[in-house]
C-alpha cells in the first residue's frame, strides 16, 4: 500500500507518527512535526482517559479540537498500559476473560475496562486510527499464556469491531481500525492469530507482544511472524517502533506505519540524529548493516564554536538559521528553546527517512 486514506487526510506510506503522549509533543509542537513532513501523531489512550479525561476531550472537540492538530491522530488501545503495570505489579489488578481489571490506587478504586470501553473512549477522542484490545505477552511467556493472548485477542477484537461497526454506523468519513497480531515467538500461533483477525476483519494490523527477549536483544524473527501472518494488502504496524535501522529493516518485510518516542527522547538528551556521508540516499537507508546515520553530541565542546549546522544539507528551523555553537549555548545555560531546535530537528531527520524509504 502506497497510502491510508483517514478523515485526518491520507497518509504516504511508510509512515512515522512521533508520540505525542499526552496530546502535546515533548518539547516540541505540532508546527514542527507537519515541517518535518511527518503526517500523524500518536496519542495514548490510557493517559489521555486519566489526564484529562476523554469526556473533556469530546466536549472540546476531541483531540483535534483540543489539541488543534490537523494531521492524523492514531490512538492506542490503552490495552498495553494496564497489561505493563498488571505484569509489575500484580496487585494492580488483572486480565480476565471478558474484561481487564486495573486498581490504579491499588485497591481503593476499581476500572473496568472492556473492549467496548475501549473503542467508545477513542471514538471520544474522535480519533482517525484506533486500536483493538488485545493481551500483550513477552516472548519469553509459556505456551499456554501465548495461547490465551491469542485467544483472548481474537474474541475482544470480534467485541471491538462489533461496537465501531454500531458507533461508525452513520458516519461519512470512517476512522480506521486495526487489530493487533499475537503469538509470542510460534509462528504457527501468529499466523492463525492474523488469520483469525482477518476473517473479522480490520484495516490494518499492528504487531502484537515485546519485541525484545530477556537480555536485551531485538527479536526480528519474532517481528518478521508477525508480519508474514497479516495480509499484504491491508497496513502493518509496527507499534512503539523504532530505531533508524530497525525502521529500515521492518519496511523491507513489509511494515508502514510506526511511531516511538525515540526521536523526541532523544532531542532532549542532546543526542542529534545526522548522516554518515552519502548516505541519505534510497541506497543509503537500505544498507544491510543498517549503518546509514550517526549522533552528533552537541554538548561535546568541539562543537562550543562550531559556526556551521548540525547538518549542511538539512532544512530544518535549526539547521536553517542556528549554528551547532548556538545550540551548544542554549543547552548550557538551560535555555527550553534548545529543546525545540533539536527536537524539530530529530523528528526532520524522520521526516526525511520515510521519504527516502519512499524513494521520493
Amino acid at each position: 500500500m502506497k497510502y491510508l486514506e483517514t478523515p485526518g487526510g491520507a497518509v504516504r506510506l511508510p509512515a512515522f507518527f512521533p508520540d505525542a503522549t499526552y496530546g502535546a509533543i515533548r518539547a516540541g509542537a505540532f508546527e514542527d512535526v507537519c515541517a518535518a513532513g511527518l503526517q500523524g501523531c500518536e496519542m495514548n489512550s490510557y493517559h489521555l482517559m486519566t489526564k484529562p479525561g476523554a469526556k473533556l476531550i469530546k466536549s472540546l472537540g476531541g483531540l483535534h479540537g483540543f489539541t488543534g492538530y490537523n494531521g492524523a491522530i492514531l490512538t492506542d488501545s490503552g490495552g498495553f498500559q494496564l497489561y505493563s503495570l498488571i505484569r509489575e505489579n500484580p496487585d494492580y489488578g488483572e486480565i480476565r476473560d471478558k474484561e481487564i481489571i486495573f486498581r490504579p490506587d491499588l485497591g481503593k478504586e476499581k476500572l473496568t475496562f472492556t473492549p467496548e470501553k475501549c473503542i467508545q473512549v477513542q471514538f471520544q477522542y474522535g480519533s482517525d486510527i484506533m486500536m483493538s484490545l488485545d493481551m500483550c505477552t513477552h516472548p519469553d511467556d509459556p505456551p499456554e499464556v501465548q495461547r490465551r493472548s491469542v485467544e483472548l485477542t481474537v474474541k475482544w477484537g470480534e467485541r471491538c469491531r462489533a461496537e465501531f461497526d454500531k458507533l461508525s454506523k452513520k458516519m461519512e468519513k470512517k476512522p480506521k481500525l486495526f487489530g493487533i497480531v499475537q503469538g509470542g515467538s510460534d509462528p504457527e500461533l501468529r499466523m492463525e492469530c492474523g488469520r483469525r483477525l482477518e476473517e473479522i476483519g480490520f484495516d490494518g494490523y499492528g504487531f502484537g507482544g515485546w519485541p525484545l527477549d530477556a537480555s536485551g536483544a531485538f527479536r526480528l524473527d519474532i517481528l518478521k511472524m508477525a508480519a508474514d501472518a497479516m495480509p499484504d494488502h491491508k497496513v502493518k504496524y509496527a507499534m512503539g517502533l523504532g530505531r533508524p535501522e530497525e525502521i529500515a529493516a521492518l519496511v523491507e518485510m513489509g511494515y508502514g506505519l510506526f511511531d516511538c518516542v525515540i526521536p523526541t527522547r532523544e532531542a532532549r538528551h542532546q543526542r542529534l540524529y545526522t548522516w554518515l556521508p552519502g548516505m541519505d540516499t534510497p541506497e543509503g537507508v537500505r544498507r544491510a548493516d543498517g549503518k546509514f546515520y550517526k549522533f552528533l553530541y552537541i554538548l561535546d565542546d568541539e562543537h562550543r564554536r562550531e559556526a556551521g549546522p548540525v547538518d549542511e544539507h538539512c532544512d530544518c528551523i535549526l539547521c536553517k538559521n542556528h549554528s551547532r555553537a548556538y545550540l551548544h549555548h542554549l543547552f548550557k545555560v538551560g535555555d527550553p528553546y534548545a529543546l525545540r531546535l533539536a527536537t524539530a530537528h530529530n523528528l526532520r531527520f524522520y521526516g526525511r527517512l520515510m521519504e527516502l524509504l519512499r524513494d521520493e
